[in-house]
C-alpha cells in the first residue's frame, strides 16, 4: 500500500514540475511578444529594408535612363551610326548597373537581419580569385569584346582583316567575332586574340589602275582615249564618288608605257571599281584598234582602185 502512495506522489511531483516548466515557457513567450523594444526594432528594420529596396530600384531606373539619353546623344552626333552597336553598349551598361546595385542591396539586407557579411565577402573573394585563375582567357575575351563595341572598332557588315583572317563581320559577341570570307569560309575568332584590326569600311577607298599602252600611240592619244573611256563612269558605277583622274605615265620601256588612273570610291568597292575602269578602257582601245584597221583597209582599197584605174587608162 505504501508503495502505491509513493508512486502516486512521484507522479504528482512530475506533473507539477511539467506544469511549472510550461508556465515558465509561456511567460517567456509572452515576455517576448510583449517586448516593445523588439517590435520597434523589427518595425525599423522592416522600414530600412523597404527603403533600401526602393532606393536600389530608383538608382537602377535613373542610371538606365541616363545611359539611354547618353546613347541617344552619341547616336545623333555621329556621322556614321550603327544603331545595333549603341543598343549593345546600352544593354551591357544597364546590366552591369543592375548587377552591382542588386549585389549591394543584398549585402545591406543581410546586415539588417544580423547576418555576418564579412565571411561571405571573404568567401566570394576567394571564389572569384579561383574563377579568375581558371578562366583568364574567357575574362580577356569578354573585356576585349566590350571595348571593341565601346570604341567602335568595327561593326556588323564591315570588311576587316585581323591577322591572316579577312572577311565581312557577321556577328560581334562579347566572347567571339565571326567573319565570313569572300570565298565563304566562316572564321570564329576569340576576341582576346584580336591584337590589331584593319577596317576597310570606315572611309572611302582609292582604286588604282595601271594601263599598259603600246609605244606607237602618242601620250596625248593615250590620255585622250583613257579620258574618253571614263566619261560618265560615275553614272554607270554608283560606287565611284567622282570622275577618275588620269595621272600620266607611271612607268615606261622601249616597247610600251603605263598610264596610271586613280578613282575615289565607296568603302570596300575598290576591286569592283578597278574592274569597271579596266573594262571601259579595254572597250575604247578595242574600238580604236578596229577603227584604225578599218581606216587602213579603206586606204588600201582606195589605193588599189586608183592603181587599177591608172593601169586601165
Amino acid at each position: 500500500m505504501s508503495f502505491y502512495f509513493a508512486q502516486a506522489g512521484n507522479n504528482v511531483g512530475i506533473y507539477a514540475s511539467t506544469v511549472d516548466e510550461a508556465i515558465r515557457w509561456t511567460d517567456k513567450v509572452w515576455a517576448k511578444i510583449s517586448d516593445t523594444d523588439m517590435w520597434l526594432n523589427i518595425m525599423f528594420s522592416s522600414i530600412r529594408i523597404l527603403i533600401i529596396f526602393i532606393i536600389s530600384r530608383i538608382v537602377i531606373k535613373v542610371v538606365s535612363r541616363v545611359i539611354d539619353r547618353s546613347m541617344a546623344r552619341k547616336q545623333e552626333g555621329k556621322i556614321r551610326v550603327n544603331p545595333r552597336r549603341f543598343v549593345t553598349i546600352g544593354e551591357l551598361l544597364k546590366n552591369a548597373t543592375s548587377i552591382t546595385c542588386n549585389f549591394i542591396m543584398i549585402l545591406l539586407l543581410l546586415s539588417e537581419i544580423n547576418v555576418q557579411v564579412g565571411p561571405l565577402l571573404a568567401s566570394a573573394g576567394v571564389l572569384g580569385l579561383a574563377i579568375g585563375f581558371g578562366a583568364q582567357g574567357l575574362v580577356k575575351d569578354v573585356i576585349t569584346g566590350f571595348f571593341i563595341i565601346l570604341e567602335d572598332q568595327f561593326a556588323v557588315g564591315d570588311v576587316i582583316q585581323t591577322g591572316t583572317f579577312k572577311g565581312t563581320v557577321e556577328v560581334i559577341g562579347l566572347r567571339t567575332t565571326k567573319l565570313v570570307s569572300w570565298q565563304g569560309e566562316v572564321h570564329i575568332i576569340p576576341n582576346g586574340t584580336i591584337a590589331s584590326v584593319t577596317n576597310y569600311s570606315m572611309s572611302n577607298s582609292l582604286a588604282v589602275v595601271d594601263i599598259p599602252m603600246k609605244a606607237d600611240l602618242t601620250l596625248d592619244e593615250s590620255v585622250h582615249l583613257v579620258k574618253q573611256s571614263l566619261a560618265g563612269i560615275e553614272e554607270r558605277d554608283l560606287n565611284i564618288v567622282k570622275v577618275p583622274d588620269v595621272l600620266g605615265i607611271q612607268s615606261m620601256s622601249t616597247s610600251d608605257y603605263v598610264i596610271r588612273v586613280v578613282a575615289e570610291c565607296m568603302p570596300n568597292s575598290r576591286s569592283s571599281v578597278e574592274r569597271q575602269i579596266q573594262g571601259d578602257v579595254k572597250k575604247i582601245l578595242e574600238y580604236h584598234e578596229r577603227s584604225k584597221l578599218a581606216a587602213l583597209e579603206q586606204a588600201a582599197a582606195m589605193d588599189n582602185d586608183e592603181g587599177d584605174g591608172a593601169g586601165g587608162a
